[in-house]
């Protein structure tokens, strides 16, 4: 199993935000953000911050991706 940010990528794009603006507005370390970029998992408190940086929902910025199904297609 495994997640997925490319909506947080698209939503930075939408509201004409770099991903050092959002590390300086949701105080999160380099390591976290080379983390998203990586599809990693991140602490449930990292997305609660992004969240609350963008006014958004969890799902505006995180799918679920299941490893399993994907290499069937």
């Amino acid at each position: 199993m495994g997640v997925n940010y490319n909506k947080l990528w698209k939503l930075l794009i939408d509201k004409d935000i770099s991903k050092s603006q959002l590390r300086y507005i949701t105080e999160i370390g380099p390591n976290t953000l080379a983390k998203l970029g990586k599809n990693q998992r991140v602490s449930l408190e990292v997305l609660e911050k992004i969240c609350k940086s963008l006014n958004c929902s969890f799902g505006d910025i995180v799918d679920y991706v299941d490893e399993d199904i994907k290499k069937i297609t």
